[in-house]
C-alpha cells in the first residue's frame, strides 16, 4: 500500500480513534489497513492515556522513499516519551507498545518538529 499522505490536526479525545480508524478505512482500505488502523489508535490512545484527554495532536501518515507507510502522532508534551513495556496476563495496560512493535518495521521518538514537542512514529511495509 502506497498512500496517499494524510495530515489532520484534531484533540486526542476516546472518541477520536473510532473516527480516525473509519477515516483511514474510507481513504486506505485493502491490505495493511488493519495495521495502520492499529497503530494510529494506539499512538492516539497513548497521548490520551499519558499526556491527556483533548490534547491537541497532528497525525500525518505518508509514504516513505523506500516504499514504507510512515504515522506520525505529534504532540506538545515533550517530556513524556513511550517506553515499551512487558506487560504480563493480569495487567489491563501496558500492550499498546508491544502491539505497534509488533506489527511495525520500526518505530521510535523524536523530539519537534517545533520547540516543546514530540513525534511518535511507526513504519509499516507497503
Amino acid at each position: 500500500m502506497t498512500p496517499p499522505s494524510l495530515r489532520l490536526e484534531l484533540l486526542a479525545l476516546p472518541k477520536a480513534v473510532p473516527e480516525l480508524r473509519h477515516v483511514l478505512r474510507e481513504r486506505y482500505g485493502g491490505e495493511g489497513c488493519a495495521d495502520l488502523q492499529l497503530c494510529v489508535s494506539e499512538l492516539l490512545a497513548n497521548v490520551i492515556t499519558h499526556v491527556g484527554e483533548g490534547t491537541p495532536v497532528t497525525l500525518h501518515v505518508r509514504a516513505t522513499a523506500d516504499g514504507r507507510t510512515r504515522v506520525e502522532v505529534t504532540d506538545p508534551d515533550p517530556r513524556v516519551w513511550p517506553v515499551l513495556r512487558d506487560a504480563t496476563g493480569g495487567d489491563e495496560s501496558g500492550r499498546g507498545l508491544a502491539l505497534l512493535d509488533a506489527v511495525s518495521v520500526r518505530w521510535g521518538v523524536e523530539a519537534g518538529p517545533g520547540p516543546g514537542s514530540k513525534t511518535v512514529w511507526c513504519e509499516l511495509l507497503g
